[in-house]
């Protein structure tokens, strides 16, 4: 695990109280296995395995007295010293947006004199913490260290929204499973100015007093694909540097990367590759990355430069049927001389809930702690810097709340293309001709519904969630239960109903808080993004394969933006996602696709699914014998137990709620069993966060 911690103290109490980094009456304290950026009275660490190439420090000479000025960005970042440097005079005005707008993944911090700058990312895949501590703010790009500093308890209450309501960030609100420990939304940035914070937007938001623009597809497409062309080239390439700019490499850290909690497995092959295994995104950048003209295809330093073929990886499931098609495109793909296909063959060993026992403990849970095993198979076969598709289809395919959107703008006539989808793909029932009026009364009605009345609706509802979980076995099921301001997660079936009222006094509270009114197909759509987001950054830590970079470009801020210029008229119609993603290629001058390129590959999952839960079911079992969660009061065990058995003979239980359940069961053991602390120093914590079990108001769970 990577991550950036730092810290502003206020002036008048520094020197006598312990800051981090600082000395206060001989007291000490510092992240384990960092590399220093800057230091006091403001210090800034990179913690981890980080390369050379990652992390950058751009300073801004000032004449002697006044405060310092100067940038530090870790990532794959695709801006020359100039443009960082021109970035930064701009953030010393207060023009926030440039820090947010090159191409790549990163986290970019300015310190100006006294004042600290973090900005977050859109998406959420590099969030942004902070916690009070010692008369000041101590933040990171992850909770777990911070929780570690203040010693902090684990909140139920966050974990109960967290399986409740997984795409409301109304009941998750700005909080972690830790207390005390804050996340900064995305899109936003926090400012420390001596001690005091703020967090600030720098995006604009939709209105819904103000229509959406009218954006013209053919230039939105081309704004799409420039995006992914830089996002992809900004890997490619090495960023240049100024000399003397960059810190020495302080290799991993100890007892904290989930890289080193296990045996070495191997390092991965030197340059680039990527997935091939059926997944449209995937497959676009990996034609991208091989087509680009004029560069290499592997990393600076590696191979022999220009010419180099781009490793192209398919997982072949031999335990899941009907993937003979998928390897079929994926060879008919890597026909491309600069593509070198490679196969990898797996069996029951990475189905999904495979050697849960041997993971690592990541910052917090998420569902893919059940299929990390699966992945880090995948994945160890890849090359050092691997690309993934992961987010296209948050940003790109549009939520089913978007329909609202288009009523609210009085455009009813593209609602017409996929409404008759949904009653297409229903079936040739009768039921099935009810389906666009069903459908277009939905969408009418989150229309005409506001912000707060959405929410309390919401909150009235959910109590019930568990005795009256709606059917989502269709997509037309599934499209209506998602044409709201806010609904139950998959979980939520299972909790109990105090877990459950909880999360409903949580709503109800954000319900009556001043908030910025947001279009509520614009609104749930950029929820499910963060959620995406934050469970492909879990996936990085529970899958990591030591000296290996995952690159996920639909994520970065420059393609997410580009996206977001799409015209929902365009994205409601079926198969928006592969038909965006085609005229990308072709925009590129990639023309020659497989047959049948771009075909949603969900039921592969779902097979996968079961095949892996019904394999895993004894383990399952046991693991539910005594849960956490059930001490926690959020479940009751022979609840759950009986939804895996009935799930494993193939009743139609959702496995996304019970991989829910099952991921934050098993990253509740791992961190009440936790040994060690991220921090070292006179002044460190002299024991690990939640290490006397965790304390909620009425519920305590002992290690």
């Amino acid at each position: 695990m990577r991550w950036l911690v730092g810290w502003s103290s206020i002036a008048a109490s520094f020197g006598t109280v312990g800051a981090v980094g600082g000395r206060g009456e001989g007291r000490t304290v510092h992240p384990v296995g960092s590399q220093l950026l800057w230091g006091d009275p403001d210090p800034l660490w990179a913690v981890g395995d980080w390369r050379p190439d990652e992390v950058r420090v751009i300073t801004v000479t000032a004449p002697e007295g006044t405060p310092a000025t100067r940038l530090a960005v870790l990532g794959c970042c695709g801006a020359t010293d100039e443009q960082l440097r021109t970035g930064l005079l701009a953030a010393r005005g207060g023009a926030l947006r440039h820090l947010t707008a090159w191409p790549g993944s990163y986290t970019a911090v300015v310190q100006i004199g006294r004042r600290v700058t973090v900005a977050g990312d859109l998406a959420g895949a590099r969030p942004v913490f902070h916690t009070p501590w010692a008369n000041g703010t101590a933040y990171a790009t992850a909770a777990l260290p911070l929780a570690d500093l203040i010693e902090a308890q684990l909140d139920i209450g966050h974990l109960a929204a967290l399986l409740a309501c997984p795409e409301s960030p109304e009941a998750l609100g700005d909080g972690t499973p830790y207390e005390g420990v804050k996340r900064v939304p995305p899109g936003h940035a926090l400012i420390l100015r001596e001690g005091s914070r703020e967090v600030t937007g720098y995006e604009a938001v939709a209105s819904l007093a103000v229509a959406a623009p009218q954006t013209d597809p053919v230039r939105a497409v081309e704004g799409v694909r420039d995006a992914l062309v830089e996002a992809v080239r900004a890997r490619l390439t090495a960023p240049r540097h100024a000399p003397g700019t960059l810190p020495p490499d302080p290799g991993p850290v100890p007892g904290m990367g989930p890289a080193d909690r296990r045996a070495a497995r191997g390092a991965p092959v030197p340059g680039i590759g990527a997935d091939l295994s059926g997944g449209s995104a995937s497959a676009t950048l990996a034609l991208l990355a091989a087509g680009l003209p004029g560069l290499p295809g592997t990393v600076l330093g590696h191979g022999t430069g220009a010419g180099e073929r781009l490793l192209a990886v398919t997982f072949n499931d031999l335990s899941a049927r009907g993937r003979e098609d998928e390897l079929e495109r994926a060879r008919a793909i890597a026909a491309n001389p600069r593509l070198h296909h490679v196969v990898v063959a797996a069996g029951e060993e990475a189905l999904p809930y495979a050697a849960l026992e041997s993971g690592p403990l990541t910052d917090e849970p998420a569902p893919s702690l059940v299929v990390a095993e699966r992945h880090r198979r995948r994945l160890s076969a890849g090359s050092a810097d691997h690309f993934v598709g992961h987010g296209a289809r948050q940003v790109l395919d549009a939520h089913p709340a978007r329909l609202a959107d288009l009523l609210i703008d009085r455009r009813r006539r593209h609602l017409m293309r996929p409404v008759a989808a949904l009653a297409k793909a229903e079936g040739p029932w009768p039921h099935s001709l009810f389906v666009p009026l069903s459908v277009y009364r939905a969408a009418r009605r989150l229309a005409r519904t506001s912000y707060r009345t959405g929410l309390e609706e919401a909150a009235g509802l959910l109590p019930d969630a568990n005795r009256f979980a709606p059917d989502l076995e269709t997509p037309a099921d599934a499209s209506l239960a998602s044409l709201a301001w806010s609904r139950p997660g998959p979980a939520a079936r299972w909790l109990t109903g105090e877990a459950l009222a909880e999360v409903s006094v949580r709503l109800q509270a954000a319900a009556i808080r001043p908030a910025s009114v947001q279009r509520p197909g614009e609104a749930r759509a950029r929820a499910v993004l963060a959620r995406a987001a934050a469970d492909q950054r879990i996936l990085e830590q529970a899958a990591e394969v030591r000296s290996q970079r995952l690159h996920a470009p639909f994520l970065d801020n420059q393609v997410v933006r580009a996206s977001r210029a799409l015209p929902e008229s365009l994205r409601v119609q079926p198969g928006a996602r592969a038909a965006i993603l085609r005229r990308v290629l072709a925009g590129a001058g990639i023309h020659d696709l497989p047959p049948g390129w771009g075909a949603p590959s969900h039921a592969t999952a779902n097979a996968a699914g079961h095949i892996g839960l019904r394999t895993a079911l004894p383990e399952l079992i046991a693991l539910f014998d005594a849960p956490l969660l059930a001490d926690a009061g959020l479940i009751e065990a022979r609840v759950v137990r009986k939804a895996l058995r009935a799930a494993a003979e193939g009743e139609p239980v959702p496995l996304d709620g019970l991989a829910d359940l099952v991921s934050t069961e098993l990253w509740l053991r791992r961190l009440v069993t936790r040994r060690g602390t991220c921090w070292t120093g006179t002044a460190a914590p002299r024991r690990r966060a939640v290490a006397g079990g965790v304390v909620p108001a009425r519920r305590t769970l002992q290690p």
